[in-house]
C-alpha cells in the first residue's frame, strides 16, 4: 500500500495490539520503529526497539529529534487494569488518563515537524470503550472518548499536510486477554457476544493500521474506523422472551 521506504513509530509496539501493529507494517515493507519502557520479550522481525517512558515529555521530545525522519505515528501505547472508581483515588486513575491521552498528545506534537515535512499521518489506536460505560475501567473509557475528540481537532489543525485518524478497536485476543475475559471459556463467552463471533487478532488491527496510513486512505482524515467486528449483541435481544432465533 505505498508504505516501502516509509518510517513508522508505533508507541508500545511490544506486545499486543501494537505488536501486531508493527508487524503488519513491516510486512508492508515499512521501516518500523518501536518504543517502550522494556523491550520484546521476542524480539519483532523488521522491527527497531528503543526505550522510552511516553509519560516523560522531555524524553518524548528527545526520541523524536533523534529521529531523521518520521512518516506515520501510531499512538498505541495505553491500558488500564480493572479498578473501579472508588477503588482509588483520583490521582491513580488521572495516570490512566495520562498514559491513554496525554502521552499520545505529547508524542504526536513531538513528532509533528517531521510528518508535516513528508505528509505524514497519525494513526491513534482508540477503544469503543470511549464510547459506552466502561464500568470498571472508567478513566480508560474516558481518555479513549478524549483520544477520539483530540484527534479529529488535530486532523483540521494540522490539515492539509497531516492526517490524523482513529481506530476505535473492540475487544482483541492478546496474551493478556485472560485478565479482562477469563480463561478459554470466558473468551469463547465473550466471543459470542460478538457478530462475527470472535475476538480480533492484533493482526486485524495492523491491517486496518495500514490501512489509514497508507495512500488508499489519502482523503481520509478525521475519521473513526470502527474494527469491532460488528460491535456488540444488545442485552435485552437475550432477555426477551419473544423473537427469539429458532
Amino acid at each position: 500500500m505505498g508504505l516501502d521506504g516509509k518510517v513508522v513509530v508505533v508507541t508500545g509496539g511490544t506486545r499486543g495490539v501494537g505488536a501486531g501493529v508493527a508487524r503488519a507494517f513491516a510486512e508492508a515493507g515499512a521501516t518500523v520503529v518501536t518504543c517502550a519502557r522494556r523491550p520484546p520479550e521476542v524480539p519483532l522481525a523488521g522491527a527497531e526497539f528503543r526505550p522510552l517512558d511516553l509519560r516523560d515529555p522531555d524524553a518524548v521530545r528527545a526520541f523524536f529529534a533523534a529521529l531523521p525522519r518520521v512518516d506515520v505515528l501510531v499512538n498505541n501505547a495505553g491500558g488500564t487494569p480493572y479498578r473501579r472508581l472508588t477503588d482509588a483515588d483520583a490521582e491513580r486513575h488521572a495516570r490512566v488518563i495520562e498514559l491513554n491521552l496525554v502521552a499520545p498528545l505529547t508524542a504526536s506534537l513531538a513528532a509533528h515537524e517531521q510528518l508535516e515535512r513528508v505528509r505524514g499521518s497519525v494513526v491513534m489506536i482508540g477503544s469503543v470503550s470511549g464510547g459506552r460505560p466502561s464500568p470498571g475501567s472508567a478513566a480508560y473509557g474516558a481518555a479513549k472518548a478524549g483520544l477520539e475528540s483530540l484527534a479529529r481537532s488535530m486532523a483540521v489543525e494540522w490539515a492539509p499536510r497531516v492526517r490524523v485518524n482513529t481506530l476505535v478497536v473492540g475487544m482483541v485476543r492478546t496474551e493478556l486477554a485472560h485478565l479482562h475475559y477469563g480463561g478459554e471459556d470466558g473468551i469463547a463467552g465473550v466471543s459470542r457476544t460478538v457478530p462475527l463471533g470472535r475476538l480480533a487478532e492484533p493482526a486485524d488491527i495492523g491491517a486496518a493500521a495500514v490501512f489509514l496510513a497508507s495512500d488508499a486512505a489519502a482523503y481520509i482524515s478525521g475519521a473513526s474506523l470502527l474494527v469491532h467486528g460488528g460491535g456488540e449483541r444488545p442485552a435485552f435481544l437475550d432477555a426477551a422472551t419473544v423473537n427469539k432465533e429458532a
